[in-house]
């Protein structure tokens, strides 16, 4: 597991991105319980994650951030990743961000694949 914590702030929100190696569902939930153990994750505002798995079809969860999911999975087809699961975490700092918040996804999901 991966994680890089602090590397988007906008308006008071915080953004962390983490990921990695999952190639079943079992995997996939076993990631994100190890992640949540950690307090300040378990306690975020969202954790919004997507994968694709080797032999199965494409995961996702918008956690309440409506189509963050989709904008994780569209950047793993792009960049061809497979089983990997890429989790971008937000605690909301008391401003609606609009539509930058998309961009924030993407950015943590960019720093996470220049990173693998």
């Amino acid at each position: 597991m991966q994680i890089y914590d602090g590397i988007i702030s906008d308006r008071g929100s915080k953004y962390a991105v983490s990921g990695g190696a999952c190639g079943t569902v079992e995997e996939v939930k076993a990631f994100l319980k190890e992640l949540c153990r950690k307090k300040k994750f378990a306690k975020a505002t969202h954790n919004t994650w997507g994968v694709i798995l080797p032999d199965g079809p494409p995961l996702k969860n918008d956690d309440g951030e409506s189509g963050a999911g989709m904008v994780i999975l569209r950047m793993l087809e792009r960049e061809g990743v497979t089983g990997q699961i890429v989790v971008v975490t937000r605690w909301y700092g008391g401003k609606h961000l609009g539509g930058d918040r998309f961009r924030h996804v993407q950015d943590a999901v960019r720093y996470y694949l220049d990173r693998i």
